[in-house]
């Protein structure tokens, strides 16, 4: 897993967090590119099947090298943030977040050859992109990488380096839930909404005789077996 702390000269959360930007009306001109003029390592998106980015990355990782293009798929990204799982005894685990399911981003100079490789890479559906017009049939034409902006790829980092760890607790509503701290220790009582950004939960407990609904910190809580 490589290190975010490093300055970007590089997604179920979904994709829409990208905020692409405005799709042009017609096909874009074709560039032109100078003679002698050194490739632009750009950024690109890449969606991958769910729970897969790891080994794509490890993947792609290997096959540069052997294809011989390792030199032009430079980075290969999954942005994550620290997290913190609460398990049913009520301890804690340091984990991971990732920032985007289901998408790594390469830094990588696009040509005939780096498109192929990630292309045909095990568990990679596609680039992230607009679709090429097709003039004839009905099928989907083909979907062109689009490369990040510089200002989409510093606030993907950004996200990644400032954002809060992230509490997940092994629950779900109808859950039967002690209390194990606070004000209400050694209620019991029954789960009815969890809020896994503000790590809090509602709970009905029987207070008095009568069930009531009661917020709590999921470190205040276990999880009955």
């Amino acid at each position: 897993m490589s290190d975010f702390s490093a300055p970007v000269s590089d997604l179920d959360p979904s994709l829409d967090e990208l905020e692409l930007d405005p799709l042009p009306q017609a096909d874009p001109a074709p560039e032109v590119v100078e003679v002698g003029k050194p490739a632009v390592a750009r950024w690109y998106a890449v969606q991958v099947a769910s729970s897969c980015e790891k080994k794509v990355k490890a993947t792609l990782e290997q096959r540069a090298v052997t294809l011989g293009v390792s030199n032009r798929i430079l980075e290969i990204e999954i942005p994550q943030t620290p997290a913190v799982k609460i398990k049913k005894d009520g301890s804690r685990q340091s984990t991971e977040e990732k920032v985007f399911p289901g998408y790594v981003l390469i830094r990588m100079m696009m040509d005939e050859d780096t498109e192929q490789a990630v292309r045909s890479t095990p568990n990679v559906i596609n680039f992230v992109g607009h679709e090429e017009r097709r003039t004839t049939g009905r099928s989907r034409g083909r979907i062109k990488p689009r490369p990040l902006s510089l200002s989409e790829v510093n606030r993907i980092f950004k996200r990644a380096q400032e954002k809060k760890p992230v509490v997940k607790v092994d629950l779900s509503e109808g859950d039967r839930i002690s209390v194990t701290a606070g004000p209400f220790k050694d209620f019991q009582g029954e789960v009815i909404e969890i809020s896994g950004d503000r790590s809090k939960l509602k709970a009905l407990l029987s207070i008095f005789g009568r069930e009531t609904p009661v917020e709590l910190e999921f470190s205040q809580i276990s999880k009955d077996s």
